[in-house]
């Protein structure tokens, strides 16, 4: 489906940071092409990265963006005065070209994440909002972010609790700005996510899962390029930022014994780099962290893996569980957050109680079954269809949000 060039009504898109190249990026970016057919697409950030440019470029869309990328404040006292929150808002004032975007789109569809609510400040009032909360700001909610990857707390975690209340009141305040308005909707991304809104901000917010392209991540491996994975004997693959929040250290603990090792994919901050180094070399893991790597070299990796795995600590969706379904490669997660809305235990993967050390181990060998391998690979993919998690699903229930009196 795509409306005519009249019937399209103008949308701006946006979102604070696309640099990191996670998940939330992945996923808005391989939607917009199919946002574009449904309306007349225009795209705003503060920090651009090189794939939403080539996006952008190949699909005809005017990308709004700074002179000056904007970065996110990591110091600690940037963090308690919250300075991040005017800093990001400047940033976007100097955008050329937003303030005229946003008195003619008919709406604004804004993904949240750093930088990104701050760009309330200057959106007019009359503007129909579509707020796809990814989850609420973690860092403000949850110890979760305040601590190294190992699980030992960067400093008391009481006094930084005591410290945050002036960047939780502000994240409070924007909030209700946004569902005041008019119009406005909010959407987590998983019945997870959506049950943390209703905690964290008292709203209803509806559900909006991600998408797969199978393009991207092919169920035929004929096209894929070669393996990047350097080491010898079978290994699992955890996908995401090095942080105690995506369970990295946990997963090398818990393969010690199964003399399978680790790609881990997503990098990290030197330090924690470091400590799971180190902590593999102690639970006699190999460990492998991968550079940046491409899309298709990334399908080769996860599709010559003996399982996807991850013990992240409630993560909101998670694209892994459904880019593994794609690809035809056991998911093995933790029985968590939104990982409970593609994964159904023992039909399309497992879904393990964080410690229970022995079901994991469990889960792993019954992922170098083929037959196993083979029915949850079917399962997955039938789960894909159920679910309707396309690029194209996903830009036709946003239309239908935003064309909904």
């Amino acid at each position: 489906m795509k409306l005519d060039v009249t019937e399209r009504k103008p949308l701006l898109v946006a979102k604070g940071t696309f640099g990191a190249m996670g998940g939330a990026e992945r996923d808005l970016i391989r939607v917009i092409p199919d946002l574009n057919r449904f309306f007349d697409v225009t795209v705003a950030t503060i920090q651009p990265s090189n794939e939403l440019e080539e996006v952008c470029s190949d699909e005809g869309i005017l990308l709004i963006h700074p002179e000056n990328s904007w970065e996110v404040p990591k110091d600690p006292l940037s963090i308690i005065l919250d300075s991040g929150r005017e800093t990001a808002s400047k940033s976007w004032s100097t955008c050329e070209g937003l303030v005229g975007s946003l008195f003619s789109s008919s709406a604004l569809h804004l993904v949240s994440g750093d930088g990104s609510l701050p760009l309330l400040d200057h959106v007019p009032v009359d503007l129909r909002i579509h707020l796809h909360l990814l989850e609420p700001h973690r860092g403000l909610y949850e110890e979760i972010l305040h601590k190294r990857v190992d699980g030992s707390p960067k400093r008391n975690l009481k006094f930084t609790k005591a410290m945050l209340s002036r960047a939780r009141k502000r994240d409070q305040e924007l909030m209700a700005s946004l569902t005041s308005r008019q119009g406005s909707i909010v959407s987590g991304n998983s019945l997870f996510s959506s049950l943390r809104a209703k905690e964290v901000y008292g709203i209803e917010a509806g559900v909006l899962w991600p998408c797969v392209d199978t393009r991207e991540f092919p169920k035929d491996p004929s096209g894929d390029p070669a393996n990047p994975f350097p080491m010898d004997g079978d290994y699992v693959v955890s996908i995401g930022r090095a942080s105690f929040a995506k369970g990295t250290y946990e997963t090398i603990s818990m393969l010690r014994g199964t003399e399978l090792s680790l790609a881990h994919v997503g990098g990290g901050d030197e330090t924690s780099l470091n400590l799971l180094s180190n902590h593999a070399d102690s639970c006699d893991v190999n460990l492998w962290i991968s550079p940046r790597i491409s899309s298709p070299q990334l399908v080769s990796l996860m599709r010559n893996a003996r399982a996807i795995v991850s013990m992240a600590h409630g993560e909101s969706f998670g694209l892994s569980p459904i880019e593994a379904f794609s690809v035809g490669t056991p998911a093995v997660f933790v029985d968590e957050g939104g990982f409970r809305d593609t994964i159904i235990d023992n039909e399309n993967g497992r879904l393990i109680e964080r410690n229970n050390i022995d079901s994991w181990h469990s889960a792993l060998e019954q992922a170098a079954e083929p037959n196993i391998r083979e029915k949850w690979s079917k399962n997955g993919r039938i789960r894909i269809s159920e679910l309707d998690l396309t690029p194209k699903a996903h830009a036709r229930r946003i239309w239908k949000l935003l064309n909904t009196n």
